[in-house]
């Protein structure tokens, strides 16, 4: 053999090793590694597949058409990129045979396509070891060593998407069982004025503690799984009205008013819960790329407009809520709470594709959305007096 072509067999033999090794360490990052590893190989083909999804139905088109397509995106994304980790193994193996001769002595070459034939019976002898068919084999020296070794690792990766699907829907039920309470106390998209209303009325506003808790616990889950399982963002709920982000904003807006506006003693399990919320939102911007300052000032501008908090403070006021008289001081003070994680709760929600947030609706409080109760007096918006702290 001379000296040029063995060392362009050597290259390329390299090359395909490389090629092999690099798809295993991307499978790894994303589907054993217990932290957020942003593996840029494997995100090539969720990249892709979204900017098809967005193509065909752009932003533009009714938000129901999209939720319907976007359903599918997460789980055909992953059945794409085990099918992207099989061809770039099966592709680096195929130069790996073409290198070691594994080709050449399988069947007969047409006159002058010897390189092209070699070619061919690689990716043919490649195809068949990674999905362990076996209706092609060499002789070539080293060449039983590799088919053992590609037949190993197509198992291996197609066992390793199995086992993760588990992990994945448990993290999802566990994420949403909160969500779909969340409706129940906060209406659909939840809203923290009809839940402060709500809990005013129902329970008295020293309950909302243990809410405090279980969304801490809540957000602290969501920053482990929504990093070491980059997938499960993409992961929508099981109505298009509901989304985790939008509860998320939800239940920070409705601990931010009550540390700002609402008229109660001091719950330092409300400012936790807000740290907690904000710091899972911004790990997850962390991992996906997505900026958002990370040293805001309290009186740095937010989503959120002076006069959308004059609305919701009329309102809760309207509905019996004690508020604070210093709406200037209270203004700011929410401010500076919702400029913690505004930019990554609005990143974040452009990641999930989520629906419009209770922020684009009417606001309202539960003694308007709520519908009357026949016979249950002082429970329907017209009855009687209600359980208010005023």
């Amino acid at each position: 053999m001379p000296p040029i072509e063995l060392l362009v067999r050597v290259i390329v033999f390299v090359l395909g090793l490389a090629l092999v090794a690099r798809t295993m360490l991307g499978a790894v990052r994303a589907l054993l590694l217990p932290r957020g590893s942003n593996d840029r190989l494997s995100r090539i083909p969720f990249r892709v597949f979204r900017w098809l999804i967005d193509t065909a139905v752009p932003p533009s088109k009714p938000y129901p058409l999209r939720d319907r397509v976007l359903a599918y995106y997460a789980p055909t994304a992953l059945l794409v990129v085990l099918v992207y980790w099989l061809v770039l193994v099966a592709i680096g193996y195929a130069a790996m045979y073409w290198a070691i001769g594994a080709g050449a002595g399988i069947g007969t070459p047409p006159p002058g396509g010897a390189l092209m034939h070699d070619v061919i019976e690689a990716i043919r002898l490649s195809g068949s070891s990674l999905l362990t068919l076996g209706f092609a084999a060499s002789d070539a020296p080293g060449a039983t060593m590799l088919i053992f070794s590609e037949a190993v690792l197509g198992l291996i990766l197609i066992a390793l998407l199995i086992s993760y699907l588990p992990t994945i829907y448990s993290a999802f039920s566990r994420r949403e069982l909160l969500v779909n309470l969340l409706e129940v106390r906060a209406d659909t998209p939840p809203s923290p004025v009809v839940m402060l209303t709500r809990f005013d009325r129902l329970h008295g506003l020293d309950e909302l503690h243990e809410m405090w808790l279980r969304w801490e616990q809540w957000f602290a889950e969501v920053e482990e799984t929504h990093t070491s399982l980059p997938v499960l963002p993409l992961y929508r709920s099981q109505r298009p009205e509901l989304s985790w982000v939008n509860a998320a904003g939800a239940i920070m807006d409705a601990a931010a008013l009550t540390r700002s506006v609402v008229d109660m003693p001091m719950d330092v399990q409300a400012d936790l819960c807000i740290r907690a919320g904000y710091l899972a939102l911004r790990r997850i911007c962390d991992f996906f790329g997505i900026a958002y300052p990370s040293n805001p000032r309290q009186d740095d501008p937010t989503s959120i407009s002076r006069a959308r908090f004059d609305e919701i403070c009329a309102v809760l006021e309207e509905a019996g809520v004690r508020l604070k008289s210093d709406r200037d001081q209270a203004w700011l003070d929410f401010n500076g709470w919702r400029v913690n994680y505004d930019a990554a709760l609005l990143g974040v929600s452009r990641l999930a594709m989520a629906p419009p947030s209770w922020w684009d609706r009417p606001i309202a409080s539960a003694y308007v959305t709520d519908e009357p109760v026949v016979g249950g007096a002082g429970t329907g918006p017209d009855g009687g007096s209600a359980a208010s702290s005023s």
